[in-house]
């Protein structure tokens, strides 16, 4: 669904307001209105946004989670700017902190997220699947994980020579990530959404 005809700038983009709650994404300058996630969606995401918080710091790394509150700037094809805004992102905690003043909002000029997951919905199969996991490839995100309740799969994409090769975990496998060497989490308990 589209909600302006117009085609805004990255700069309007990041003035715009309708006066209402509405989050967008800004994809080939064209408004994507976000919808509300379901609880399901919710509680994957925070599942994993707080997963990824205690496993960087048992790695001793000095990286945040945060979930749906940083954009990620991506190119794509057209003149038209995109910012895609991340189910979960896990990023350098300099960077974040870079961000607590001015838009959360990953700029092309910076380094790229460490690992970015989308939870699918019914409206974002096809954005999750395709669109998004090939402009988070060109941005250069190591790892994309699809996390995808509704076909009961976690699809874990690792970022080779400038493509995605993807690994589908289902029911009581574990996931395997290069980011979270040590991460011990089956795919069921992340669809879950707890241990």
């Amino acid at each position: 669904m589209i909600a302006t005809t117009k085609k805004l700038t990255f700069a309007e983009y990041l003035k715009y307001s309708d006066g209402k709650d509405t989050q967008y994404e800004l994809v080939d300058g064209e408004l994507i209105p976000m919808s509300l996630g379901t609880g399901k969606h919710d509680s994957i995401s925070k599942f994993l946004e707080r997963t990824f918080d205690d496993e960087s710091a048992k790695m001793c790394k000095n990286w945040t989670a945060q979930k749906f509150s940083v954009g990620v700037r991506s190119p794509r094809g057209g003149r038209w700017d995109t910012s895609r805004i991340t189910d979960v992102v896990v990023l350098l905690t300099v960077q974040w902190d870079a961000m607590l003043n001015r838009e959360a909002v990953i700029e092309l000029d910076e380094p790229p997220p460490i690992l970015v997951v989308e939870v699918v919905s019914e409206l974002t199969q096809t954005t999750d699947y395709r669109h998004k996991r090939s402009e988070y490839a060109v941005r250069g995100i190591p790892e994309y994980w699809i996390v995808d309740h509704l076909q009961q799969v976690v699809t874990v994409c690792t970022l080779v020579e400038g493509f995605y090769d993807a690994v589908a975990f289902r029911g009581e496998e574990r996931v395997i990530s290069a980011t979270f060497p040590d991460l011990n989490l089956s795919a069921a308990q992340i669809l879950a959404g707890r241990n």
